[in-house]
């Protein structure tokens, strides 16, 4: 058979161009996050055996989305915040307990405790929040459980109040050094507790960022000379939270060792400090339950504030740590 290559030049031709237009409709698809490009940054949607997530990149920062199936156990704040017993979410967070910013109230109308519901959650970087609140079951609000754990060894302790004396503990910080609280008699002193593998975003890891922006602008406010303040963030994770696993942390947070330390100590005196500012944290699943405690301490020794939740800003505990270091009353 005769073959003329003018033919074949005019083959080559279109067979380059059909695989010139594959490619090009190949990467606009994973451009546009199209399920042509399934391992593109923004259209991966993972499924896991109850729970939904998917993850999008806005901006600089990270958005995470989540379905996800509980129990609501309390309603507070006039319903801008809903308590949920909650499923494990996949990739995310373990099965707890925890409270929920609700983005909007209206959408717990007909809500009770003890129906189990589904939502959608959001979190980012720096914030965290539900909405999409349908119930798929009503039901009755469970009888208070004990909490059982394991069996330890505590002491009586009294509550503290603003105006208090700040107790003495001993604690060991990130670098493995001991200290004791009265060592910081003459300085102002900012307390905070957390447990680093927390995830959501508007409870540990939002002390942790505070107290690392609060380092930066009270070295503006407060240069030396001398040593006038000092930070530390107080783990009641001891079992995981090793000085090893506190100095990783720190260095990802990017806290100044100097000014800012992360400590752990015996559950002992952990259980006691807690304790003394109305603060509670029972082992759920692989995480905690917990409330937030936040304190000021003068350069006097006494107690200035306790910040209750999580509710302060980084402005509003600088000016206390001003106020306490120049022993303000």
């Amino acid at each position: 058979m005769r073959v003329d290559l003018s033919d074949l030049e005019a083959m080559k031709n279109l067979l380059n161009w059909l695989i010139s237009g594959l490619m090009a409709a190949t990467l606009t698809a994973c451009r546009t996050g199209q399920s042509a490009c399934p391992h593109c940054a923004g259209a991966a949607t993972k499924t896991g055996s109850t729970n939904t997530t998917q993850s999008s990149t806005a901006g600089t920062g990270q958005t995470q989305v989540y379905e996800v199936r509980g129990i609501v156990r309390e309603i507070r704040s006039e319903g801008r915040v809903a308590v949920i017993k909650h499923e494990e979410i996949p990739g995310y967070m373990a099965a707890m307990t925890m409270p929920f910013d609700v983005k909007d109230p209206r959408e717990l109308a007909g809500v009770a405790p003890g129906d189990a519901v589904q939502f959608r959650l959001t979190v980012t970087d720096t914030d965290g929040w539900i909405d999409q609140i349908r119930v798929t079951a009503k039901g009755m609000p469970e009888d208070a459980k004990p909490v059982v754990s394991e069996v330890r060894v505590v002491r009586e302790v009294e509550p503290l109040a603003e105006g208090d004396v700040m107790p003495d503990y001993p604690f060991v910080t990130e670098t493995r050094r001991p200290i004791r609280l009265s060592e910081f008699r003459g300085q102002a002193l900012g307390l905070t507790f957390i447990y680093t593998r927390c995830p959501y975003p508007t409870f540990c890891p939002r002390q942790s960022r505070q107290f690392v922006e609060a380092t930066q602008r009270l070295k503006e406010l407060l240069p030396g000379p001398g040593k006038r303040w000092h930070l530390l963030a107080l783990s009641f994770d001891p079992a995981y939270d090793t000085p090893a696993v506190l100095h990783r942390y720190a260095r990802q947070v990017g806290a100044d060792p100097a000014w800012l330390n992360f400590c752990t100590g015996e559950m002992i005196e952990i259980d006691a400090i807690t304790e003394q500012f109305g603060m509670f944290f029972a082992r759920d699943g692989e995480g905690f339950s917990h409330n937030v405690r936040t304190v000021v301490v003068g350069s006097d020794g006494r107690i200035r504030r306790i910040f209750v939740g999580t509710e302060w800003t980084t402005e509003e505990f600088v000016a206390e740590m001003v106020k306490a270091a120049a022993g303000e009353g």
